[in-house]
């Protein structure tokens, strides 16, 4: 997974609150290897008439090259599935904007290099009311914390580990390997002073 420190291109609202992980991906996709890819399958059911076929006013089938997303609150709840963030990721999405989202989706989200770019209620409704009359270019930067869209620019909130994460293309496996040497050190210890731990078989 590579790292990245902006992103630019299209944003497009999808003005909608609480959509869960069932709805990013439904049960039923999961079994298809990743490899195939899972982009066709996001939001399959939401982005479709009552008949099966591809709404062609839904924002994402409209505009299938959006790479920033603005949403309702509350996204990414429901279950721990990943597979809602490889849907949106193999889709092409590399930055969600909402109020709040589900805290275990927002911590997959990081580890496959997509932005959960969480704003307060009053610069998501400015962002809303931006992109209410169709999509428009924006950005996310990293280093600043900032989006710009549509002319609008407002803050988003992320924690520090996690921007780290994201600049480097880091997963929780790849920080942890940043303290190897400290682990190592650790290690050396307790092999240097038996006894010294009450799991220590020697004690």
């Amino acid at each position: 997974m590579a790292g990245w420190s902006e992103q630019r291109g299209k944003a497009v609202l999808l003005a909608m609150a609480n959509i869960d992980t069932d709805q990013l991906i439904p049960a039923r996709f999961m079994s298809t290897p990743r490899a195939q890819g899972y982009g066709r399958f996001l939001l399959h059911d939401v982005r479709r008439t009552s008949e099966g076929t591809l709404d062609p006013a839904f924002p994402l089938n409209a505009h299938p090259d959006a790479c920033i997303l603005v949403v309702g609150r509350n996204f990414g709840s429901g279950s721990s599935r990943e597979a809602a963030v490889y849907a949106l990721v193999d889709a092409g999405i590399r930055v969600v904007v909402a109020p709040s989202f589900g805290d275990i989706f927002a911590g997959n989200a990081v580890n496959n290099g997509l932005l959960p770019a969480q704003v307060t209620e009053t610069d998501a409704e400015l962002l809303t009311k931006a992109l209410s009359s169709g999509p428009a270019q924006g950005s996310a930067d990293l280093a600043s914390r900032l989006l710009s869209i549509a002319g609008v620019s407002v803050p988003f909130q992320l924690d520090e580990v996690w921007r780290t994460k994201l600049l480097n293309g880091w997963d929780d496996i790849d920080l942890t390997r940043q303290h190897a040497a400290d682990i190592a050190a650790y290690r050396a210890r307790l092999v240097s002073e038996p006894g010294r731990f009450p799991f220590d078989r020697a004690s």
